[in-house]
């Protein structure tokens, strides 16, 4: 089946977050959602199961699971058990679930910003301390300066939170990168929650590898939050996993979420099994429509608005503009909105180094980030 990337669904009316928060004369390049249809096999599934008319609790199939495991299997050569896979509505609820299981009140987690935001707040939200040693920009990307990673973790450390592929900044952290940080988390026993939601957006050359396929003392330290939510854009359906190959790791997470986790939606576990049995080919279409819009990013900007630099993308559909040296005074995701109709996310809701950045959510119909694009550079023109 071939899939139509270029078609403009009118997602007003439709509850969306991204669609509905600003005027009907914005467009909006924020929230990390695609704009376009998910799978027809998706679809199909969720429409059949609909059409069952009874919507009881219902449990995942041990057949998601199944395919769970195997597609690990097949592009990371990691072996799960079927015990190893926790099933969780999202990313964001593994996320709280890890902080308040692996840390108590005034204990330390780690983050590295510019990072989702969730990484940085949720843990000060429970009472624990924040550290934050950012990433260090390098040419056209970020690297890890683990020199001061490490001067940041203290005898009350105990959490590192991980993001890979990272948002907003686009790395996907190599082998030897992750290997680095694997070192020093279990030099000072930490335990590692790894935020891996994007690991199937990546471009080519670059190749995702979770950090619990290091090694088996690796994986027994590590908690790797995954979801089909963000590769078949099905976040709104409310179904993710963890993998937690350490029993006792497990158990203290079981004990923590029993009765505040709820079950996954029976509607997101229907659409995470037709996504994954029968996706593949909307994905592979839909990366390679991704990969053109971002190529299209970021030709436009130093031929039209060079005083915007892109970092590179290596995954995820987010691109994060360095704005600095366009000479704006306040919020650039307030400038952007009000003098250009284009709604972005503003650098400084991923911490420190985020100033002078926005992010910009370029999974959309080509004609829409161009327009969007062009409304960015006359903003710019009249300031």
């Amino acid at each position: 089946m071939r899939y139509d990337f270029d078609e403009r669904v009118d997602r007003r009316g439709s509850d969306s977050v991204k669609w509905s928060h600003y005027p009907g004369d914005v467009l909006p390049l924020w929230v990390a959602d695609m704009d376009f249809r998910s799978p027809q096999p998706v679809i199909e599934a969720l429409r059949e199961r609909a059409e069952h008319g009874i919507f009881g609790y219902s449990r995942p199939s041990p057949r998601l699971t199944q395919l769970l495991r195997a597609r690990l299997g097949k592009l990371y050569g990691w072996e799960v058990a079927e015990p190893d896979v926790v099933y969780l509505p999202g990313i964001v609820t593994g996320l709280n679930v890890a902080i308040q299981a692996f840390t108590a009140p005034g204990e330390g987690v780690l983050a590295q910003p510019p990072v989702y935001f969730h990484l940085l707040r949720d843990p000060v939200q429970h009472g624990r301390v924040l550290a934050d040693p950012p990433l260090a920009p390098s040419g056209d990307g970020y690297e890890i300066d683990f020199e001061r990673f490490e001067r940041a973790i203290t005898p009350a450390t105990r959490l590192f939170l991980l993001c890979n592929p990272h948002n907003p900044v686009g790395r996907v952290w190599t082998r030897a990168e992750l290997e680095t940080l694997a070192e020093i988390c279990l030099r000072h026993r930490l335990v590692l929650c790894s935020d891996e939601i994007h690991c199937e957006l990546l471009y080519p050359p670059h190749r995702h590898i979770p950090i619990a396929t290091l090694d088996r003392e690796v994986a027994d330290r590590t908690v790797t939050l995954m979801a089909p939510s963000k590769t078949y854009n099905i976040a709104g359906l409310d179904c993710g996993f963890a993998v937690i190959p350490n029993p006792r790791l497990r158990r203290r997470w079981m004990e923590v979420s029993a009765g505040i986790v709820p079950w996954v939606n029976i509607m997101g576990h229907t659409a995470a099994l037709a996504a994954l049995s029968e996706g593949e080919e909307w994905l592979g279409q839909a990366l390679a429509y991704l990969r053109a819009n971002r190529d299209f990013l970021s030709g436009f900007l130093p031929r039209e608005i060079p005083r915007v630099r892109m970092c590179r993308v290596e995954a995820t559909y987010l691109a994060w503009l360095d704005c600095s040296a366009a000479g704006v005074a306040g919020k650039l995701s307030e400038f952007f909105l009000e003098r250009g109709r284009v709604a972005l996310s503003d650098g400084t809701d991923f911490g420190k180094g985020g100033e002078g950045f926005v992010r910009l959510n370029f999974a959309c119909p080509r004609e829409k980030l161009a327009e969007a694009l062009r409304r960015m550079k006359k903003a710019l023109e009249i300031s």
